[in-house]
């Protein structure tokens, strides 16, 4: 069976990343929140939550981390899709993969936002022999 769960940060966070408290900086809000852009969800909805990057972390960078994910093999590969937003010409998005065995974290794939203020989605794909966290 499919192992895919969906986050969309309506209640709480999700499953891959409930465990784990926010880190500083990020917000869980929605287009309402009177914060600023992005005003709506990658579907257009205002009133859908999403995480936010808080406006005094400009200047510095937060993490967030998933549970332990298992190993995959030719029968289980990892996707992950994820919609995002970059809004100012200074911010990175990083997605690192960290492994079990490993104390660094292995920067995967990054977007510095050439296309600015527009919901962007991407998918990647891992390969991990062992248990891993992204």
């Amino acid at each position: 069976g499919s192992s895919c769960d969906k986050c969309d940060f309506e209640t709480d966070l999700c499953k891959a990343l409930h465990e784990l408290n926010l880190q500083p900086g990020w917000i869980r809000r929605n287009g309402r929140s009177g914060i600023g852009p992005p005003y709506s969800d990658h579907n257009g909805n205002d009133s859908a939550y999403f995480l936010s990057l808080s406006s005094e972390m400009r200047s510095s960078s937060a993490t967030l981390k998933t549970n332990i994910l298992l190993p995959t093999d030719e029968q289980h590969v990892c996707q992950i899709t994820f919609h995002y937003w970059i809004s100012q010409t200074s911010g990175t998005l990083m997605v690192g993969l960290q492994k079990h065995s490993e104390d660094t974290i292995t920067n995967i794939w990054q977007d510095s936002g050439e296309l600015q203020s527009q919901w962007k989605a991407h998918t990647i794909t891992i390969n991990s022999t062992e248990e891993y966290e992204v």
